[in-house]
């Protein structure tokens, strides 16, 4: 099987099975979105989730939260995990927003990546979801997707299998391919015990044979 036979035949599967997939974080804004993703660092979504909707009630806006103390913040998210530097992150984020954005979160990428707690796959994450930018935002579940499945050869770092991903993919799809990775690495292809015998896309993967036959 070529690379290109396998990144059409997974497209296809997941255009078919997940054509509306979308972010597991619960957010009503670009600000709202921000603040999860940087929550969500090392943390499961469900985590997040169950801190935010307090966090959002006190900080609605940049400017709230930019009023807010580094121990006030943290009283409200010290569930999730590294709250010190969480918390460090979301007033200095706030704060820059409020000073030098007039409180509105940033479309661009380089923009973004000024924030405190903001890096490249966050900053990708916002412009993904927000304004569909054709970016491919790769956490540890892209990561360990792509390169399982074959989509990448033994990429070393998240901007390999970035960059690889952005070449393959149609741009139009970038933005909900995104989510397919996530989700399928969530829930179906684990990190331990991956679930191949009910994956969709095991015709095309490049380890789904041997795990079956060693099982």
């Amino acid at each position: 099987m070529t690379t290109k036979e396998r990144y059409e035949g997974i497209i296809e599967w997941f255009s078919q099975h997940m054509p509306s997939a979308e972010s597991e974080l619960n957010y009503r804004n670009p600000f709202e979105l921000l603040v999860a993703v940087i929550l969500s660092a090392q943390c499961t979504d469900k985590r997040v989730n169950l801190i935010t909707p307090a966090l959002f009630e006190a900080y609605p806006t940049a400017e709230r939260m930019a009023e807010a103390s580094v121990e006030e913040i943290y009283a409200l998210i010290k569930s999730v995990s590294y709250p010190n530097n969480k918390a460090k992150h979301l007033a200095g984020m706030a704060r820059m927003l409020v000073a030098e954005f007039g409180g509105e979160v940033p479309s661009s990428r380089e923009e973004l990546q000024r924030l405190p707690g903001v890096g490249r796959k966050t900053a990708n994450v916002v412009g993904a979801v927000i304004w569909q930018q054709e970016v491919m935002p790769v956490d540890t579940h892209v990561f360990r997707v792509a390169n399982r499945i074959g989509l990448t050869n033994r990429s070393k770092t998240p901007l390999q299998t970035e960059l690889t991903l952005e070449k393959q993919i149609p741009k139009a799809l970038l933005p909900v391919a995104h989510h397919w990775l996530i989700l399928h690495g969530r829930y179906v292809c684990t990190a331990r015990s991956p679930k191949c015998a009910k994956c969709g896309i095991a015709p095309w993967c490049k380890s789904a044979p041997k795990r079956e036959s060693e099982n």
